[in-house]
C-alpha cells in the first residue's frame, strides 16, 4: 500500500524542509562564544589546584583576581603559574589549546574547561597525547545559559613538561 502524500505540492514539501533543516541549524550552533563556568565546576578544581590566573574572562565572570580580558588577548601573553581556562568556543578554539599545550612545556600547569571534541584535529594533536582528560557526566548547563550545552564537556589538565 502507498504512503500517503502529506504535502499538497512539491513546493510546501521543499519549504518544510528548509524550515526543519533551518532549526537543525539553530541546535548545533550558538552566536555567543563565551560561556561563564559553573561555580560547582570551579570551586573543586580550585581547591585542587589553587589557580593563580584565568585566562579567558570578562571583569563580571572572572572566576581568579588576577585574569586576562579580550582587550588584553591572552594569546598574546606569557601563561605562567597555575591557569584555569574556559576559552571562547568559537573557530578559535584550536589556538587557545596550542597555546596552553605550548606553555605547560614552559612551566604553566593549565587547567581547561573544554567542549570534548574527540573529532577535533586539535584534540587529537595536542589534548590525547599531553593532557589529562576528565570527562564530564551529563550536558553541562552554563552559568546563566537557559538550557544544557548540547555538547559533552571536559576537564583538560596541561601540566608542565606535558607530563600526564
Amino acid at each position: 500500500m502507498p504512503r500517503s502524500k502529506i504535502y499538497r505540492s512539491n513546493a510546501e514539501k521543499q519549504r518544510a524542509y528548509r524550515r526543519r533543516k533551518k532549526g537543525v541549524a539553530v541546535i548545533l550552533r550558538s552566536t555567543k562564544e563565551e560561556w561563564e563556568t559553573p561555580q560547582e565546576i570551579f570551586d573543586p578544581l580550585n581547591e585542587e589546584f589553587n589557580f593563580e590566573l584565568d585566562l579567558a574572562a570578562l571583569p563580571h565572570n572572572a572566576k581568579c583576581s588576577a585574569f586576562y580580558t579580550p582587550v588584553i588577548d591572552a594569546l598574546k601573553q606569557e601563561w605562567q603559574g597555575v591557569c584555569w581556562l574556559n576559552p571562547p568556543y568559537g573557530s578559535q578554539l584550536r589556538h587557545w589549546i596550542k597555546k596552553a599545550y605550548e606553555s605547560a612545556n614552559k612551566g604553566a600547569t593549565i587547567v581547561c574547561l573544554l567542549p570534548a571534541r574527540s573529532c577535533t584535529t586539535w584534540w587529537h594533536d595536542y589534548v590525547l597525547p599531553y593532557a589529562e582528560i576528565r570527562y564530564l557526566r551529563g550536558r553541562l548547563k552554563f552559568s546563566g545559559a537557559t538550557n544544557s550545552a548540547t555538547f559533552p564537556s571536559a576537564i583538560v589538565i596541561f601540566r608542565p613538561a606535558s607530563t600526564v
